[in-house]
């Protein structure tokens, strides 16, 4: 991975961890705690990191970083638990 791409793989593993902390804390705090406030702090902190992340591959993308089968591919990891810390392969700049 060049050193180029290591702001979007950072941003990548925000993305998860924040997907991973909304998921197993603060839902679970929610339902099992009834605590909504554990919502109502994490769903914005993800979104916002969600929407960085994909404006973060759009952006590197256009920029001609990317591999353009790469960049489906890393938006829909963003939607799946863990999947951010198993798209490594895809920090790859183009040939």
């Amino acid at each position: 991975m060049k050193a180029v791409l290591r702001p979007l793989r950072v941003a990548s593993w925000a993305e998860g961890a924040t997907l991973l902390l909304l998921m197993l804390v603060a839902v679970p705090l929610k339902r099992l705690a009834g605590l909504p406030e554990a919502v109502s702090l994490m769903g914005p902190i993800h979104g916002a990191a969600f929407v960085a992340y994909v404006l973060m591959v759009l952006f590197y993308a256009w920029k001609g970083h990317l591999r353009s089968h790469a960049v489906p591919l890393l938006v829909m990891a963003a939607f799946v638990p863990f999947g951010a810390f198993f798209v490594g392969s895809l920090f790859r700049t183009r040939p």
